[in-house]
């Protein structure tokens, strides 16, 4: 339990430190540079794609029974990873640009923690990298999400519900509860995202509920 607290509240910090120098230098694979407030704030030299699953009766079936929109597919990190076995202190660490980087939606990247890969029993955690006007897709996931923002405004849809919100915040997101969010702000939004799971999984639906929305 102190290993997992300790490593949610060093991301969060990290997350503010980073909200609060999107204007400042630093370096992408060995290269310093500065650049202004709605680009990234770490590197996506480990971006991969998704692996997509087409749905099938079962997963349409569980969706069902929960919501009325249709399920497109079911993403996931590439898996292939080489277990930790957390001698060093080395191995207890995980820096964000050594992780797996992917692009959900327009304006969005996520670096991906997931707990099996680095020793972690019931843990995922994704830091985003969502530019103004940025957002995922409308989506699910089987277990409940906690998202951690310490500093920007995002629209949220949640279930039937959309909604804004400053941060400093915490938002609980249900297990299958349809959910998305958009960066209303002016400045890159490095959301942190919290799953008691050991894989990073999420189902995408057949609605995007900000397309109207501005």
């Amino acid at each position: 339990m102190k290993k997992i607290n300790f490593i949610v509240i060093a991301l969060v910090a990290l997350a503010m430190s980073c909200t609060q120098s999107n204007e400042g230098t630093h370096s992408h694979g060995g290269e310093s540079h500065t650049h202004d407030q709605t680009k990234e704030t770490f590197s996506i030299e480990k971006l991969v794609a998704e692996v997509k699953t087409v749905p099938d009766s079962i997963m349409e079936y569980l969706h069902a029974q929960h919501h009325s929109h249709k399920v497109l597919e079911r993403r996931t990190v590439p898996p292939g990873y080489e277990s930790k076995e957390l001698k060093n202190w080395s191995e207890y660490v995980a820096k964000v640009e050594d992780l797996p980087a992917i692009n959900p939606g327009p304006g969005e990247y996520v670096h991906v923690m997931e707990g099996y890969k680095h020793g972690y029993k019931n843990l995922v955690i994704g830091i985003t990298e969502t530019f103004p006007g940025g957002a995922p897709p409308m989506h699910t996931h089987k277990g409940e999400e906690s998202h951690v923002l310490l500093e920007g405004t995002i629209l949220y849809a949640l279930g039937d519900t959309l909604f804004t919100i400053e941060a400093p915040y915490i938002v609980n997101i249900p297990p299958m509860v349809p959910h998305a969010f958009k960066n209303i702000g002016e400045k890159t939004a490095n959301l942190v995202v919290i799953f008691p799971t050991n894989m990073w999984e999420y189902d995408v639906l057949d609605f995007f509920p900000f397309k109207e929305e501005e």
